[in-house]
């Protein structure tokens, strides 16, 4: 009996009806021109120049991420219940930020500490009473979802800071609409060719208003980030300047751009560096990546940032505990999307049955990301579980554990064979002044390794186009 849900096959081993096309494409198609299309792929993407750093090998050492020429698929049916969830949820963080920010009145009924606000790194003390464009904080939102059964999405977590990955959802579909064109049409395949616009959208809504149309900038921390790629790329599509902190200046508490033909206003900035870096005179005083005077233009209501600062309140594994109540508090209505099952640590009883557990569960940073960090308990060694639990008697409040999930798995092309691997999906939802805009996919992320659940490319992971069908199946299974 597996203990997975294979998102191809039913228990059976018959073709789930959202799969047909692709199976039968599969059947029709042989290896070596699989391997072909494969190849094809990648040097299109070095063409593209579409890659990433590592950082902790050792210098910038770049890097393509693999992809696999075979897709996810996602009924309609299945799109639309996880779109209405996510919708629900950011919706929920939006308020909870809000409320972190203004009244906390999710203090006030027990369900979180002032002091566990307050203490937090991302906690930003300059946002407290600052009234942020139709009440919104996280504007571009990644949301980690997994799948361990026909109906069973869980979030694994919440990227509410600066989340990355939205150039390869579009690049994987441009590459996958060159290979492939009929089979994109045969399938039926939604398009998300329309992200730029949404993105471009939800970053006019949230501007000051003015005489003049608004201007919106990408700021990055340059060409040595790990995401400059991906900051350039959305410029380019969104038709806006990419711009560093040295190419903005703040005038009367105003921000603008320097150009040839002398300043111009800018009214909302993408912002892609992290919050301690953005202005010297509000954070860290040696930063030269942000513009000085850049909060006060902000709290002035005179430019808008995406995301807002502190908005990383909201990533914490710890809080991510809580979003559930947030749900029913803020909105009143009960969770759409499951979340993962969560022992914070920082609390003694969870902390006992966690180092009781440790064979069986997921220990992670709270504040960690990439896969970095954290203990697998059932792929550990006695001797690995034994130094993370010296780890979290330590400093328990920096770690939470949660069961050891069943992926879902995908066929995938490996070694010119087509395996089963663990997939997760984040779907990149954009939240502006005049609502949610969802385009029908995400990126696919997607384990290599036989067996391995860690599906981050910096551990050796890779992509896959998702392709949400744009009309319900009957009689699917």
């Amino acid at each position: 009996m597996r203990d997975f849900f294979d998102e191809m096959h039913g228990a059976d081993g018959a073709t789930r009806t959202a799969y047909d096309v692709v199976a039968g494409w599969l059947a029709e198609t042989r290896p070596q021109t699989l391997e072909a299309k494969r190849q094809e792929a990648e040097r299109l993407f070095r063409r593209i120049g579409i890659t990433f750093a590592v950082y902790t090998e050792g210098g910038d050492t770049e890097r393509l991420i693999p992809f696999d020429i075979i897709p996810r698929v996602i009924d309609a049916g299945e799109w639309a219940t996880l779109e209405r969830g996510l919708v629900q949820r950011v919706t929920a963080l939006n308020r909870f930020l809000a409320d972190c920010y203004g009244p906390r009145e999710f203090v006030r009924a027990g369900k979180i500490t002032d002091a566990h606000i307050d203490s937090h790194p991302a906690y930003c003390a300059l946002m407290k009473g600052v009234s942020t464009p139709g009440g919104v904080y996280t504007h571009i939102a990644g949301i980690d979802l997994v799948r361990t059964g026909a109906s069973d999405f869980y979030v694994l977590e919440d990227n509410c800071r600066t989340p990355s990955g939205v150039s390869y959802m579009l690049e994987n579909r441009s590459v996958m609409t060159r290979l492939f064109p009929e089979l994109l049409r045969r399938a039926g395949v939604a398009p998300i060719s329309r992200y730029p616009q949404d993105l471009l959208h939800t970053l006019h809504s949230v501007a000051p208003a003015d005489d003049e149309a608004p201007c919106a900038v990408v700021l990055t921390p340059g060409q040595f980030n790990s995401a400059y790629y991906e900051h350039s790329f959305l410029a380019d599509e969104m038709g806006v300047e990419l711009v560093e902190g040295i190419d903005l200046v703040v005038r009367d508490k105003k921000v603008f751009m320097r150009t040839t033909d002398g300043l111009r206003r800018v009214h909302v900035i993408y912002r892609r560096i992290d919050d301690d870096f953005l202005d010297p005179l509000a954070f860290r005083a040696d930063s030269v990546l942000g513009v000085p005077g850049l909060m006060e233009a902000y709290r002035e209501g005179n430019v808008a940032l995406a995301n807002a600062p502190g908005a990383g309140l909201a990533d914490d594994k710890a809080i991510y505990a809580l979003v559930p109540e947030m749900i029913r508090f803020f909105l009143g209505e009960e969770p759409l999307l499951h979340n993962v099952p969560t022992w914070d640590c920082a609390n003694e009883g969870a902390l006992a049955y966690v180092l009781d557990h440790l064979e069986e569960l997921v220990v992670k940073e709270t504040r960690g990301s990439g896969g970095y960090g954290m203990l697998i308990g059932p792929r550990s060694t006695k001797a690995a579980r034994s130094a993370f639990a010296k780890k979290l008697r330590e400093s328990p409040a920096n770690y939470v554990a949660q069961p050891t999930l069943a992926l879902s798995t995908c066929p995938t092309f490996i070694g010119r064979n087509t395996t089963a691997r663990h997939v997760d999906l984040r779907p990149f939802v954009l939240y502006g002044a005049h609502g949610v805009r969802i385009v029908p996919g995400g990126l696919t992320r997607v384990a290599l390794s036989q067996g391995s659940l860690v599906v981050n490319s910096s551990q050796g992971g890779g992509t896959k186009d998702t392709w949400v069908l744009s009309a319900p199946l009957n009689g699917s299974k």
